[in-house]
């Protein structure tokens, strides 16, 4: 199948087609490769995120008979096993944002006339905005990130995750709540 007419073709039909031919699965993974990558990439590092994502598709294709359209697209089905994976990494994902915290901003080169103004503040504000990652609870995080990273909706957070709606909303209000709380207080400080 040509990477156009992949384009064409619903989830649903994809689905349908893979399940005849498992060689078809490429289409799965040249459709969503990026947006898993990207999502993994910006929860752990690039290097991980080339692994996970892999890892991603190889249990994708070895439990193709288990996706049930009927529960809803792949994408969110793609994002949810990532999230899964992403959560064995927990641990190295907490200590990778309390280290990103204890570094602190790079210094300014003065006279470095290409540096925008935006790219300053974003590297001054990663050591706070690490540190208030790291203290929002796993479930918040997932949905912040899935949100932020992924860009997926709150439908389709609730898929990935299998929870509710609501459960998504309320986690990303809480999440949203603590990381302005935490900015604010480290503002105040600095």
């Amino acid at each position: 199948m040509s990477a156009e007419a992949s384009e064409q073709v619903t989830d649903a039909e994809l689905v349908a087609r893979y399940r005849r031919d498992p060689h078809l699965f490429t289409a799965v993974h040249d459709r969503y490769y990026r947006d898993i990558y990207l999502y993994v990439a910006g929860r752990l590092d690039t290097q991980i995120a080339e692994d996970l994502a892999a890892e991603t598709f190889l249990l994708a294709f070895d439990r193709r008979d288990r996706y049930d359209p009927e529960r809803g697209d792949l994408r969110p089905w793609l994002f949810g096993i990532a999230t899964n994976l992403i959560a064995r990494h927990r641990r190295k994902e907490t200590r990778h944002y309390k280290a990103l915290a204890r570094l602190g901003p790079e210094p300014v080169v003065e006279g470095h006339e290409d540096r925008v103004v935006t790219s300053v503040a974003a590297e001054r504000m990663q050591p706070h905005l690490a540190r208030a990652l790291a203290a929002l609870s796993g479930g918040e995080r997932d949905v912040l990130l899935l949100v932020a990273l992924g860009q997926l909706s709150y439908d389709e957070v609730a898929q990935a995750l299998g929870v509710a709606v609501g459960t998504v909303g309320s986690r990303l209000s809480r999440a949203r709540s603590k990381i302005i709380a935490l900015m604010d207080k480290e503002n105040a400080r600095g």
